[in-house]
């Protein structure tokens, strides 16, 4: 974990800590906004899930990879057969009798010999070994739990070796990492379970499980997990503190395009149902972004995070209508739109309401609450948001098929806030916002869900919510954008953009980057939030605006307390509708937080040159100090893997209620003040 995040991130907790007080009543001037400005958007993509914040060190380890996933993938993907001491057998890929018939495949193995004639007195056993994902990385001391199903077939009980080794090439042992032994004595399926302490820190380790007995056995969810997880609830320790750091609001969840199909049509529809329940019992699914998700990260993992972080979970649901796979672009196929017959529109109905009964329902009367009490969480999740639909052209089947669920739940749960969309392209003139709109001022559709990616001279130049209606019920949800580059330069015009955001924090009142992670060597889009490999993230400029956004929540917005002198007109967007003014290359922000007495001041300036703000914060009592975070560098500066250039300084500064400042060349500054 990056040491200055860290450090960014006590200095914020410790100011919360400070003068806990009542709540404070909030200046004359202040415009009220939505104080869940920042949050998350998580999607299965680049292999955020499996091999990423799912913290599973096994790859494949159902054997529920195959050839309809991947050219070339099979169910032996990601495994070798080893026979070490020369002894014999043989692999059977079997389906008859599995666990569960949404786990069908297994591996059968056959033991013919498990060592050589001569006493042999290095290794043996016959069996499988999985190098994971690029690797399996373990640290000297720590402890991983593993586990496996078995079934023994044919022969006597036998002993199973399950090893951490470090291969060392042809020809030669592994060295030795850890190790176990288990029997297997069940003629039908057993969960057998052990724990391996590393003896040493190594990134290329291996996962060996070796029969030491001829004879038959079935093999089946193989798990190696970290036994340091974050708070103990199966994710990856890291990942999960580097989003804890960006103190996110909300978490919108699973997608994004893998919600509804993706690119290969209706068939593949992420069901949260089949994601619940032992992980054994779980229903693997062809990703939308080309590779397999196993859905040991599935809705339950995906609502106990939001508790974890304190986040509002947003689940998105299909609503009868697939993804048209924008016409061909953003690395999925063109495809038509698919849609479900109107006469099957109530079983996407009762997928919506039956989610809502699980995640808030009483156990005592209803069986989907009774199915989370199991799970380990009696207490309802308290759902708040509901997604309906993600980036479909918003056509005449889609209005009609999105009105009949809407009118369905909201008439059976009228509390829950529901999520509509506006299509993939969310700027002035696309016929897809245009109807999407139509479609939930017609409905007084509660909030609905804009997406665009876009070159930074937009982000820099555009101020579409000054445009915006202000009497409209429906609220803006910003739920996937980013400029695309990585460089701090994009990243600045984030940030200035965002700033325009919560000067408009009457109209949108959630925004979320996407995406969220992308694995190395693993990765399906550019840029992303945050770039991790199997030792560590790797956090981009983009990340610590979101961060310092995420840290300055609040409910009310004062525009007229920062002026900055002579500010620089943005080059203009080639896409700017006309009658839209371009912005500036500098910005600034103050908002409130009545409820912590917390007050921030948020400056930028993209420009190649220094400018003087002006601060008058008269109205505030008990401006003394800030702590005075710095994010500046050279614009086409990036993190990456290989180096890490940007990133802020934090330090505690006097303050006065009125004072100037300057702001160096491509910067961001946030004042975050203790009332």
């Amino acid at each position: 974990m990056n040491k200055k995040l860290i450090c960014g991130a006590f200095l914020l907790s410790a100011s919360l800590c400070m003068n806990a007080q009542k709540a404070i009543k909030a200046p004359a001037g202040g415009k009220v906004i939505s104080d869940e400005l920042i949050g998350i958007f998580f999607e299965d993509i680049s292999s955020s899930a499996d091999g990423g914040l799912y913290a599973e060190l096994v790859q494949n380890g159902s054997f529920e990879y195959n050839l309809s996933e991947r050219d070339g993938w099979g169910a032996g993907t990601a495994w070798q057969t080893v026979r070490p001491g020369h002894s014999l057998g043989y692999t059977e890929v079997r389906m008859d009798n599995p666990i569960h018939p949404n786990n069908p495949t297994y591996m059968r193995l056959n033991i013919e010999r498990t060592k050589e004639y001569y006493d042999y007195t290095g290794w043996k056993g016959f069996g499988l070994q999985n190098n994971g994902f690029d690797g399996i990385s373990v640290k000297a001391g720590a402890k991983y739990d593993f586990s496996v199903f078995l079934r023994n077939v044919k022969g006597e009980a036998k002993q199973v070796r399950v090893a951490l080794v470090q291969p060392q090439g042809w020809g030669k042992d592994p060295k030795l990492l850890a190790e176990a032994t288990i029997t297997a004595d069940a003629a039908n399926w057993k969960k057998y379970e052990a724990q391996l302490t590393a003896t040493e820190t190594v990134q290329n380790a291996a996962l060996q499980i070796l029969v030491l007995q001829t004879g038959t056995i079935d093999v089946d969810m193989i798990s190696l997990m970290p036994e340091d997880t974050y708070k103990g609830h199966g994710l990856r320790k890291d990942l999960a503190e580097a989003l804890a750091a960006l103190h996110p609001k909300f978490m919108r969840f699973p997608g994004g395009c893998v919600v509804h199909g993706g690119g290969d049509g209706f068939w593949d529809t992420y069901r949260w149902k089949t994601t619940i329940g032992p992980k054994e019992q779980r229903r693997g699914l062809k990703n939308t972004w080309g590779y397999h998700q196993s859905m040991g990260l599935g809705y339950y993992e995906y609502f106990q995070f939001c508790e974890d972080l304190n986040m509002e979970p947003l689940p998105i649901l299909p609503c009868g209508v697939s993804c048209q796979g924008t016409n061909g672009g953003w690395g999925m196929k063109e495809q038509a739109q698919d849609v479900v017959p109107m006469s099957e529109m109530d079983e996407w109905v009762q997928e919506a309401i039956d989610l809502i009964e699980w995640a808030n329902g009483d156990p005592a009367t209803n069986k989907w609450a009774k199915m989370r009490a199991e799970a380990g969480h009696p207490q309802p999740f308290n759902l708040k948001y509901l997604g309906l639909g993600n980036e479909e052209r918003i056509s005449p089947e889609f209005c009609e098929r999105f009105k009949y669920i809407y009118k369905k739940v909201t008439e059976k749960y009228p509390q829950i806030v529901i999520v509509g969309t506006a299509g993939p392209g969310s700027h002035p003139g696309n016929p897809d916002l245009e109807n999407g709109w139509k479609l939930a001022d017609e409905l007084g559709m509660p909030i609905i869900d804009e997406h665009y990616y876009e070159p930074n001279q937009y982000f820099l130049s555009s101020r579409q919510y000054n445009y915006y209606p202000r009497d409209r019920k429906t609220k803006v949800y910003l739920g996937e954008y980013a400029s695309k580059d990585k460089k701090l330069i994009d990243a600045l015009a984030e940030g200035l953009y965002l700033l325009n955001v919560e000067r408009n924090g009457d109209i949108v009142c959630m925004t979320s980057y996407a995406p969220l992670f992308a694995r190395k060597n693993a990765t399906n889009w550019n840029p992303d939030l945050i770039y991790f490999d199997n030792e560590r993230p790797f956090l981009t400029c983009s990340y610590y605006i979101q961060q310092m956004f995420g840290q300055s929540a609040g409910q009310y917005y004062y525009g007229d307390c920062v002026t900055i002198e002579n500010p620089d007109v943005a080059p203009r967007w080639k896409g700017l509708p006309e009658g839209q003014e371009s912005g500036y290359l500098q910005g600034q922000s103050v908002v409130l937080n009545v409820k912590t007495r917390q007050l921030f001041v948020k400056l930028c300036n993209a420009g190649d040159q220094a400018k003087k703000a002006t601060i008058n914060l008269s109205r505030f009592k008990g401006v003394k100090k800030a702590v005075k975070t710095t994010l500046t560098g050279q614009p086409d500066a990036e993190n990456n893997y290989d180096q890490q250039p940007i990133a802020p300084k934090t330090e505690t500064i006097s303050l006065k209620s009125k004072t100037t400042m300057e702001l160096a060349p491509y910067s961001f500054v946030m004042l975050q003040i203790q009332l």
